[in-house]
């Protein structure tokens, strides 16, 4: 009991709600997803990420917050508890989060940099399609700001589990979903008639972004969509990461689990569609079709040109924009540093402070080198799925496209034919609770997300070319 004790914990099921679902929406949610859905068609893309979310991503978020609770432990020591030869799937878990941290507190600086820029009224230098690449590629700018951000992440952290993650949650989720409603409303109600008299709505946005178009449909194309939609959901949901085992660890006893992983579900699922419609409709009322083909620049260069375009009002609506990107990004970092601290307090029983710093420190240290990564240290180097990258790419490429995959096999291996699903089940319903998707948790967990994570994996490597 002292133990669990000096871990900390959540206060009640609504905080570790709140907390888990602020750590799955992130950058992920309001950046990533919608130019995934722009790419991939709009409504095919909603349509396969809303069948994994509720299958795939539901068999691992369950697992990994079950694992969690059931051991009292972080991810580093918490696979080792279920099955002792296992163990070195903890490593995966905790050093997919050491290489997010740096990179992702680095776009979080950007992200408060181009809050800074429209809060002190030169928004329209941001216009200028070459304003992003002007300031990531200045040598101590992107570090300033990215310094600020890992200081304000390590602050929250550092204040506890209840008392700083907790209590931020629960203060910024529902201004998060307030700020996201309220922009979407915005959009849709858009209207724009470009030099050629074309005149869009944010309402044909909406059938752009919502509509499934199975037009010219083919195998390959479905097939690239449902890849897409199933790399989404780990940054969606936060597995194969160890923040749900971390966060797992300090739900209390009597927590519906079940229960808490179907609301954390709907709050990012909600929040996902919501950015979204924040964001394309706008787009495409002010740029049409081609700039929602913008891809990853989709936030920073197209988005400034859709702010400008509306007028007086574009100031004050993209101060909101990044508001609330910055509350979701924050959010999102603090879950990420969580799971590395929560780690070696565990494994190496060492005080919660000094982890915090000492996490702090090499993050702000590979973050630097991030940083200038793009003036310093800059290189192009090819990458096994085609792309080019960078410094930041790489580290990308290696957590996301490489690691966890690696990781969320090995789990559902370890959980489905070696420890057996029912050590799971019997953690989910341990106090009684109704395990509503057990039937489809087995078959997923043991068949349909290993095949289905193959596949992903093998894509990363290039050896299905698509």
């Amino acid at each position: 009991m002292d133990k669990k004790q000096k871990r900390g914990s959540f206060t009640g099921s609504i905080g570790f709600v709140l907390a888990s679902a602020a750590s799955a929406v992130g950058l992920g949610n309001i950046w990533r997803f919608p130019y995934l859905a722009a790419k991939d068609g709009g409504g095919l893309f909603l349509l396969c990420y809303l069948i994994l979310a509720i299958t795939f991503g539901f068999t691992l978020m369950v697992s990994e917050i079950a694992l969690g609770r059931k051991t009292r432990q972080g991810p580093l020591t918490a696979y080792k508890q279920l099955h002792p030869k296992w163990g070195w799937i903890g490593t995966f878990a905790c050093l997919v989060p050491c290489m997010i941290l740096p990179y992702y507190s680095a776009i979080g600086g950007w992200v408060l940099k181009y809050l800074s820029t429209y809060v002190t009224m030169h928004g329209s230098d941001a216009v200028d399609s070459g304003y992003f690449t002007g300031f990531i590629t200045s040598q101590w700018e992107p570090v300033l700001w990215f310094a600020i951000f890992l200081g304000l992440t390590t602050l929250i952290v550092y204040m506890g589990v209840d008392s700083g993650i907790e209590r931020v949650s629960k203060v910024l989720m529902p201004i998060l979903i307030v700020l996201i409603i309220g922009i979407s409303v915005f959009s849709l109600r858009l209207k724009f008639t470009d030099a050629e008299g074309i005149t869009r709505t944010g309402m044909q946005g909406l059938k752009v972004y919502v509509v499934p178009n199975f037009q010219g449909l083919t195998a390959r194309k479905f097939f690239i969509v449902l890849m897409d939609a199933m790399g989404q959901l780990f940054y969606s949901v936060s597995v194969a990461m160890g923040i749900m085992v971390a966060y797992g660890s300090y739900a209390k006893d009597e927590t519906d689990l079940v229960k808490s992983t179907n609301q954390i579900e709907i709050f990012d699922s909600i929040t996902a569609f919501l950015a979204g419609l924040m964001i394309i409709p706008a787009v495409f009322t002010f740029m049409g079709a081609e700039g929602m083909s913008a891809g990853p620049s989709l936030m920073f260069v197209s988005l400034p040109k859709v702010f400008d375009a509306m007028g007086s009002i574009g100031g004050i609506v993209a101060i909101l924009f990044f508001v609330t990107v910055s509350f979701a990004a924050v959010t999102s970092s603090v879950s990420i540093m969580e799971a590395i601290v929560s780690s070696f307090v565990d494994k190496f029983h060492v005080n919660r402070k000094a982890a915090i710093l000492l996490t702090s420190g090499a993050a702000f240290v590979i973050g630097l080198i991030v940083c200038f990564g793009y003036n310093l240290f800059y290189f192009e180097l090819p990458l096994p799925n085609g792309s080019v990258g960078q410094i930041l790419d790489v580290l990308d490429y290696v957590s996301n496209s490489v690691l966890m995959p690696i990781l969320a096999a090995a789990t559902c291996i370890l959980i489905g034919w070696i420890a057996k699903p029912q050590v799971i089940i019997d953690e989910v319903t341990r106090n009684g609770e109704h395990f509503g998707r057990k039937g489809l948790y087995i078959v997923m967990v043991k068949y349909v997300v290993p095949v289905l994570l193959l596949f992903l994996f093998l894509q990363s490597f290039g050896i299905i070319n698509l």
